[in-house]
């Protein structure tokens, strides 16, 4: 340091402190240039560049939000039509002059008809009112007492004052966009129970069989029909039995029905009791008695679009639905009581059933509903302008007509392209018919016609949550301790060795894994589970056991492995336990898992027979196990990833710190380690999650798919990802089936946007407290 005096001190420090446009020879030298300032200025070029990539960016941003909002709406638009009433508008008015006693219509719901009971039969045009009248074949010069319609097949069943039975059908032809009516007259029946008029009478008709009861008098008979072939020709239409079920009745019969599959005949009595009868190759016989409304008789009674379930409307307007079932899944079909709707205003009921699903037109007075009998919810309510004597309800479901006793008739079109739709249908227990208890079920399909729909969404979101349960069930603990091995434990060359293959193990196609698990290691798995189960506490107790003993060797001994290569030592162990416990599984099978033929008292060593009479549980080979070890295979390299990272990250100042207060590996691991990295590994775990509930292929290939809601582990899932890959491609685009899977995946997402949710302010929390360790 040199020193100068005062004044010359000022004078330097000014002449170095001097701007430097000045020639101070004590400030810059002559030989020395001045820097050109230009040289700190930006290209115009970079600048328009950095505008531009600005822009891009932020244009880039606002697209995806666009695009974000534009899935929401699409999905939407798909969604929400499932969960809106039906609408009804009025479409015509039709005059007829009397009351029908049978209206019927058209599949198109253009042409209806009038029929009173008379020999003609009147159709009048929606759209002209031109009137058309039609001579019944065989009925001239006879006096109809009695009345039925079946829509289904358009036929009108009669009876005769004579006595005799029989009917015609109503067919129509389409051509040049012009209906045409045709009526074709069915063979007449003579009763030979009872005496006087027929008074009632219902028909059956399934193609392959058919019957008809009615009521004569005091006497009530049930003929069974068939269709004698030739050689050549349609056949005869014969008399195959007739039996007079009166005298088993507790009173008079008030309402009589004959089932669409023409096997069973259902008659209302005055003291209320509502009996079933059988008609089948082995004849005509009781089956059942059962009182709906405590001893009041029914006012209308009907059967569903199937024929297996019917409505009943009591005196005070309450409804209810009857369905066969088996009551202890065992034995003989009965009906019981599985729906009830809301109750009636007085006046006459009308009842008109669907002739495509389980919808059905009700009501009295001038107050009409539209009802669905697999959900029990109401579609529609309205009013009309006339009081309905008589309603009908086209083939397509798109129009009903109904009649007032004057003759008025008024037509009005439905819109309900998703009756089978609600809240309850997708979330809630439903009692399908045929099933013995209300459940959850997921079956969109069916191999009939009258085949109801059962799209509960709540077993597929089970099978998700059990699905990502068992994967992560045997990921986790391997993942993590994995990751902390390799953060703390294990040698610099042999992690960048380790870290890049289970890294790559994520590149392996999920359709690969699902093809393994499904063909190879279900396999494998379903001969040998007392094996895996040997294997699954063998290896954890020998790694425990060789830890224990290790840490009770002479130091000399061990300080002969470096740290972190003790591995070496334990995999010997290892290898032997995982070998011992697949070879000791056959013998724990012929001790433990033993099966005992009930037939015969014969005792099997076989898991897969002993697990379901032990538990009561189905062994499947495509099962949760197998799924458990080949997602892990999906999700392990993940979470493992990004865990390991967290904990390498933690600052080698701090786990330094405490290895100098005198901390061993372990102590630093657990108070220093996973604090500081908790947050990180939150974060691996839900990455984990998500992957695991958005696989597809693995799920669909390793665990048979079957929509089940329960949590053992020997059978599948179905999942709600793997539901919307299997069914969407075959999906008719619009209907219920393919909205339902959109709204499965509305589920699916709303279920990780909780989760991640959920997770994120954990994750923060977990931050928040160990950011100052």
């Amino acid at each position: 340091i040199k020193l100068y005096p005062r004044g010359r001190g000022r004078e330097v420090f000014a002449a170095r402190t001097a701007p430097p446009h000045r020639s101070d020879a004590l400030m810059i030298p002559q030989n020395r240039k001045l820097p050109d300032p230009r040289r700190f200025e930006v290209s115009r070029a970079t600048l328009w560049f950095d505008r531009f990539m600005g822009w891009a960016i932020r244009c880039g941003g606002i697209a995806v939000i666009l695009a974000i909002f534009g899935i929401f709406y699409f999905v939407g638009k798909e969604v929400i039509p499932l969960f809106k009433s039906a609408n009804v508008e009025p479409a015509g008015k039709i005059t007829k002059g009397t009351l029908p006693a049978v209206l019927g219509v058209d599949e198109w719901g253009e042409l209806p008809f009038f029929y009173d009971g008379g020999e003609k039969v009147v159709f009048v045009e929606v759209k002209s009112g031109v009137r058309q009248e039609l001579d019944v074949p065989g009925l001239t010069g006879l006096e109809v007492t009695a009345t039925s319609f079946d829509p289904v097949h358009g036929r009108v069943s009669l009876g005769l004052a004579d006595g005799r039975v029989g009917s015609f059908l109503v067919n129509y032809q389409r051509a040049n966009d012009k209906v045409t009516p045709a009526l074709t007259g069915e063979p007449w029946f003579v009763l030979a129970h009872g005496a006087g008029p027929v008074t009632a009478l219902s028909y059956g008709d399934s193609g392959a069989g058919r019957v008809i009861v009615a009521k004569r008098g005091a006497s009530v008979s049930v003929l069974r029909l068939g269709m004698k072939r030739g050689l050549v020709g349609a056949g005869k239409l014969s008399l195959v039995e007739e039996k007079e079920i009166g005298t088993e009745l507790g009173a008079e019969a008030t309402l009589l029905r004959a089932s669409a599959n023409g096997a069973m005949v259902l008659v209302a009595c005055a003291n209320g009791e509502v009996d079933y009868f059988l008609a089948d190759s082995d004849g005509v016989s009781k089956r059942q008695s059962f009182q709906p409304f405590d001893g009041v008789a029914p006012r209308q009674m009907d059967f569903l679009f199937g024929g297996v379930a019917v409505v009943l409307t009591g005196a005070d307007g309450q409804q209810e639905q009857w369905s066969l079932f088996r009551p202890d899944d065992a034995g003989e079909r009965l009906f019981g009581e599985t729906k009830t709707f809301p109750k009636l205003g007085p006046g006459e009921v009308i009842f008109a059933a669907s002739q495509r699903n389980r919808t059905f037109l009700t009501g009295s007075g001038k107050d009409l509903s539209i009802r669905h009998s697999t959900s029990g919810e109401v579609r529609w309510e309205g009013q009309l302008d006339i009081v309905p004597a008589i309603a009908v309800l086209d083939a397509k479901g798109e129009n009903f007509f109904a009649a007032a006793a004057d003759g008025e008739a008024r037509r009005h079109a439905i819109h309900d392209p998703h009756p089978e739709a609600g809240w309850k249908a997708f979330f809630g227990k439903v009692w399908y018919e045929g099933g013995g208890k209300p459940v959850y079920q997921w079956q969109s399909t069916g191999g009939s016609d009258d085949f109801e729909p059962k799209l509960s969404l709540t077993p597929l979101i089970f099978g998700s949550l059990k699905g990502t349960a068992y994967a992560l069930l045997f990921s986790v603990p391997v993942a993590l301790l994995a990751a902390l091995f390799s953060a703390a434990f294990l040698p610099p060359e042999v992690k960048r060795v380790v870290k890049p293959v289970m890294e790559i193990m994520s590149s392996l196609p999920s359709v690969v894994l699902g093809f393994l698990a499904g063909l190879w290691l279900a396999p494998i798995l379903e001969t040998r589970v007392p094996s895996v189960l040997a294997m699954i506490f063998l290896i954890p107790l020998t790694a425990l056991a060789v830890g224990y003993a290790w840490c009770r060797l002479p130091i000399s001994l061990r300080n002969r492995f470096e740290n972190g290569r003790e591995w070496l030592a334990v995999l010997p162990f290892l290898v032997a336990a995982g070998w011992a416990g697949w070879q000791l599984g056959p013998l724990l099978e012929s001790w433990f898992f033993v099966f005992k033929d009930p037939a015969n008292g014969r005792e099997i060593a076989d898991f897969r027979l002993w697990w379901p009479q032990a538990t009561g549980n189905s062994f499947e080979q495509r099962n949760s196990l197998v799924l458990g070890f080949m997602m892990g295979f999906a999700v392990i390299p993940v979470i493992f990833t990004i865990a390991e990272d967290a904990l390498s990250n933690v600052p080698k100042s701090l786990t330094a710190a405490a290895s100098a207060l005198g901390a061993n590996r372990w102590q630093v691991v657990w108070t220093v380690m996973l604090p500081v990295a908790s947050a990180g590994i939150f974060s691996a775990l839900m990455i984990g999650f998500g992957r695991a509930v958005g696989e597809t292929m693995i799920m669909v290939m390793a665990t048979g798919n079957t929509p089940v809601t329960e949590w053992n582990i020997f059978n599948g899932m179905r999942t709600l990802s793997a539901n919307i890959a299997v069914e969407l491609p075959e999906a008719p685009v619009g209907s219920t089936h393919y909205r339902t899977l959109f709204l499965g995946a509305v589920v699916l997402f709303a279920m990780t946007f909780v989760m991640n949710t959920f997770a994120e302010i954990l994750r923060q929390r977990l931050r928040e407290r160990n950011k100052i360790v």
